[in-house]
């Protein structure tokens, strides 16, 4: 993967970890508020009032719907895309498609509210957005992936793709077979 995969994944991998983190101890008191020590619910506290984020305040029902949703899937996800991203795994690509697009889905709930109630200020929705570009990042760094594999032309009936070279039915193909990288598009 070149310099630019690389970075994209570095950008994920904190991602990643802050959900990891951000999602238990901060969102994780909408739904318990009872057994967090003092200092992370001064945190909230602090967080609600600085942002206004009404939302942690009032506590719509379709929030906290949104809360348990990412404890249950996005916070699993987050600490399986981390280890992917650290070992490398194939499926990062597929796991980071599926925290992409849940992602996203729960942002245009969270921004669709804000918008349409107008209670939202450039502050919160400037902390916001960000969040929006990464999920949108996730989502194409699972369908555009670089592959490494090797391909091999094996007979004349296959149609092969080569970069700076066509192989035709008609036409021998050269020995040694060249070997070709190809991008696939999940």
């Amino acid at each position: 993967m070149g310099a630019l995969g690389k970075l994209i994944n570095i950008s994920l991998f904190f991602f990643f970890a802050l959900m990891a983190i951000n999602v238990p101890l901060l969102n994780g008191q909408i739904l318990f508020p009872g057994i967090y020590p003092k200092l992370l619910t001064d945190l909230k506290d602090w967080y609600s009032s600085e942002f206004n984020d009404y939302l942690f305040i009032e506590k719509p029902l379709f929030f906290v719907g949104l809360v348990w949703h990412e404890i249950i899937f996005l916070l699993p996800l987050s600490i399986v895309n981390i280890y992917a991203i650290l070992t490398s795994k194939s499926w990062f690509g597929t796991t980071s498609l599926l925290y992409g697009a849940s992602f996203l889905t729960s942002m245009a709930a969270i921004l669709g509210d804000m918008i349409g109630s107008e209670k939202v200020t450039n502050k919160l929705l400037l902390a916001y957005l960000p969040f929006v570009g990464l999920a949108i990042l996730a989502m194409l760094r699972g369908l555009v992936t670089c592959s490494t594999k090797k391909i091999n032309c094996f007979s004349q009936e296959k149609a092969c793709l080569r970069i700076n070279q066509v192989c035709d039915r008609g036409s021998q193909i050269p020995e040694p077979r060249k070997t070709i990288y190809i991008f696939t598009f999940k």
